[in-house]
């Protein structure tokens, strides 16, 4: 061993000499492995704005997998909830708006009931103008700010819920009471938006199932043991106590009466039947409603008899709603199809299943003699185009 002392320090020296010629190659080798490796991990998660894409497309699903008012209205409350620090829902009868539930307060059991003020300027605009209000708290209802605190952003949000047309709610949301909430006002507009028109179409499809032919014409307002709602109430205990009032003083008014008299004697009848059932749906009576005016939908033919008339009218509406159901829920796939011009091969399932749902509703009305829904169909998704449709899509 020690004649071989000698040998020790050369080794040294030349497996040194070896390792440094080669540091700078592995020390590259070694972050240009990393990196791969990264990159390979990075591209298997989603992006933060797919991620954002994919949980509000669940959220509007979940919404629509509610059946009832109630299922589709706590649905919207607890996707709303993920966009928000606080979110609440207020129904809208006439000026008043009353809470039902909410979700991230203190004290969501103390919403129940609660009424806005009407007149604070937010709350105004939000049911009398139809709009979204993004504005200051100090144009909030006070007495709501004073019960549940006032947001630490100093801003609040009121969305309505349009019905036929009307405002059947507000949905309340805001920060929180911490500075570190926030509120995602694009995709809870989205989410409001689904929800009132998942509730029509909702409706619209459970009256096809119950009632294949057209409902006889309506000449005298039908009495409040008569009404037939769709869905049960999760607003009937909010009904204010003068809409009480309301119906004793219209049952106490004379038969003959002047057609405005006659007209609140009906509104008054639907609110009685809200209140006295606790199972009735005030909102049934915007969804079973006629259209606000004729603009509501495309002109039907003055020689029709008038009643004939109004079943075209609620067939053109109900294959409006049916086809901006299609476009809602199937972006993507409208927009691709517009652009290869085979929008019927991507959409035949959706649009053959609401074919079925509108033919059960008006396939052996007077309605039939049209084609509303093929007309829609080729109106709104095609944008008049029907080559857009594709080859195989029948006229």
């Amino acid at each position: 061993m020690k004649d071989r002392g000698w040998m020790e320090p050369i080794v040294e020296r030349v497996v040194g000499q070896i390792l440094e010629s080669h540091a700078t190659h592995l020390r590259s080798e070694i972050v240009r492995r990393v990196m791969e490796e990264l990159e390979a991990e990075s591209a298997k998660a989603p992006s933060t704005s797919e991620a954002g894409s994919a949980d509000l497309a669940r959220a509007v699903a979940d919404i629509q997998l509610g059946t009832s008012q109630r299922e589709i209205l706590g649905a919207l409350l607890d996707t709303s909830s993920r966009y928000a620090a606080r979110v609440a829902l207020f129904v809208v009868k006439g000026s008043h708006a009353s809470g039902w539930q909410g979700r991230g307060f203190a004290k969501n059991d103390r919403l129940k009931d609660f009424s806005l003020d009407a007149n604070a300027p937010a709350v105004g605009r939000a049911i009398h103008d139809s709009i979204v209000v993004n504005a200051p708290s100090t144009e909030a209802d006070s007495r709501f700010l004073e019960e549940f605190g006032t947001p630490a952003s100093g801003e609040i949000r009121l969305l309505p819920l349009v019905l036929k047309d009307k405002v059947a709610a507000l949905v309340y949301a805001d920060g929180g009471t911490d500075s570190a909430g926030k509120v995602d006002a694009g995709s809870l507009e989205l989410l409001v938006l689904s929800t009132g028109a998942w509730l029509e179409v909702n409706s619209l499809r459970k009256q096809a199932r119950k009632e294949p032919s057209a409902e006889p014409p309506e000449s005298h307002p039908p009495a409040a043991s008569q009404a037939s709602p769709a869905f049960s109430d999760p607003f009937a205990s909010h009904a204010p106590s003068h809409a009480m009032a309301a119906v004793a003083a219209a049952e106490s008014a004379p038969a003959a009466m002047a057609p405005a008299a006659a007209e609140a004697q009906h509104g008054a009848a639907e609110m009685q039947s809200a209140v006295a059932a606790p199972e009735t749906a005030p909102l049934d009576s915007l969804l079973s409603a006629q259209p606000a005016s004729a603009a509501a939908t495309a002109p039907v033919a003055s020689a029709v008899a008038p009643d004939d008339q109004e079943v075209h009218r609620k067939a053109q509406r109900f294959a409006r709603l049916l086809v901006d159901e299609i476009k809602l829920y199937n972006q993507a796939q409208v927009a691709e199809g517009r652009k290869n011009k085979d929008l019927y091969d991507r959409l035949k399932a959706a649009i053959e299943k609401s074919r079925t749902t509108y033919q059960k509703r008006y396939g052996n009305t007077v309605a039939a003699s049209a084609s509303y829904f093929q007309d829609e169909v080729i109106r709104s998704l095609a944008e008049d185009d029907i080559s857009i449709m594709g080859a195989n899509f029948r006229r």
